[in-house]
C-alpha cells in the first residue's frame, strides 16, 4: 500500500466543505547490514528490494547486484525494517562506515563521517547519444508514469529512458534519493544499462549526480536546477547534465562531449 484516504477540509472563498483526500504514505524504514544497523529512512514503504540494492550500490557497501546476496523486507510495528546480507568479499566495508541516522528522506551520504569521504570512487560517464527531441518525448511521457503522484501530489520520480526518449522503467518515492535508488536498484538486478539517460522530478544535486554515476547514466536530466557541487562533481566524471526540464526548454548545466552544440537564436 502507498496511499491512505485521509479526511480534508476543503476551503474556497464562499464555503468550507468536507471531503477526502489519498495521502502518500511516508513511513520509517531501517536498513540492516550483515545484523547491524545502517540508515533509517522516511520514504514510501514499497520496491523496497530494489530499493536496498540500489542504496548498496550507491553507498559504496557493494559493488554489483551480485553482492547484495539476500534481501529480506518486513513490516514491524514501527515502521518497517529491510535486512540485507552482503558477499563475504563486502562484508567488511559496514563495519567501518556503520552508524545510525534518520533522515527527512535519503540523504544519499549516511555512514559518511568527514568530508574526506565525499570523493568516493566513479567511473567517467559515457557520451549520451541522445537527441533534445528523445528528452522532450521523455518529459512529456512522464506523467504517464507517476500514478502515486497523480494521485497525492507528493512524491518524486526517476525514470530510465533509452535514446529515443522511451521511458523503461521508472520509481516513484516520497524522497527523491530513494526514488532513484529503486531505479538503480531494479536496474542493477535486472541487469539493464542506462542507454539513453535518467530523469528525475527533483533538483540535481551531489548525491544524485553520485546516483547517476554508479547506474553508469550518460546523462542526468532534472526537472528543477542543479547544484554547485553537482555540476562539479558531473564535470569531474564526465557526465552530462540537463536541468530545469520544462515541455518546451531546458539547460545545459555541463556538456563535456558537446553533445548539444548552439544553433539558432538563444
Amino acid at each position: 500500500m502507498t496511499t491512505q484516504t485521509r479526511p480534508i477540509r476543503i476551503v474556497r472563498p464562499d464555503r468550507i466543505a468536507p471531503g477526502e483526500r489519498q495521502v502518500a504514505i511516508e513511513a520509517p524504514v531501517a536498513i540492516e547490514v550483515d545484523g547491524l544497523g545502517y540508515a533509517v529512512m522516511m520514504m514510501t514503504p514499497a520496491d523496497l528490494t530494489a530499493f536496498a540494492t540500489g542504496f548498496l550500490l550507491t553507498e559504496r557497501l557493494a559493488d554489483e547486484p551480485a553482492d547484495v546476496v539476500a534481501v529480506e523486507p518486513f513490516e514491524a510495528e514501527a515502521g518497517w525494517i529491510v535486512r540485507v546480507a552482503l558477499s563475504e568479499r563486502c562484508r567488511g566495508r559496514i563495519h567501518d562506515r556503520v552508524r545510525h541516522r534518520t533522515s527527512d528522506t535519503s540523504c544519499g551520504l549516511c555512514g559518511i563521517a568527514g568530508l574526506e569521504q565525499l570523493r568516493r570512487p566513479a567511473l567517467p560517464a559515457p557520451r549520451p547519444r541522445v537527441t533534445p527531441e528523445a528528452l522532450f518525448a521523455a518529459l512529456a511521457a512522464l506523467r504517464a508514469h507517476q500514478p502515486l503522484n497523480a494521485a497525492t501530489g507528493a512524491v518524486h520520480a526517476a525514470a530510465a529512458c533509452d535514446r529515443e526518449g522511451h521511458i523503461l522503467a521508472a520509481f516513484e518515492d516520497v524522497g527523491r534519493h530513494n526514488a532513484l535508488d529503486k531505479l538503480v536498484g531494479d536496474l542493477a538486478i535486472r541487469g539493464r544499462a542506462v542507454d539513453g539517460f535518467l530523469l528525475v522530478t527533483s533538483r540535481i544535486s551531489f548525491e544524485m549526480v553520485d546516483k547517476a554515476l554508479v547506474a553508469r547514466a550518460p546523462l542526468l536530466v532534472g526537472i528543477s536546477a542543479p547544484t554547485t557541487l553537482a555540476i562539479d562533481h558531473a564535470a569531474a566524471h564526465d557526465l552530462t547534465l540537463a536541468a530545469l526540464a520544462r515541455g518546451d526548454s531546458l539547460l545545459i548545466a555541463n556538456d563535456p562531449y558537446e553533445c548539444f552544440g548552439i544553433s539558432g537564436d538563444a
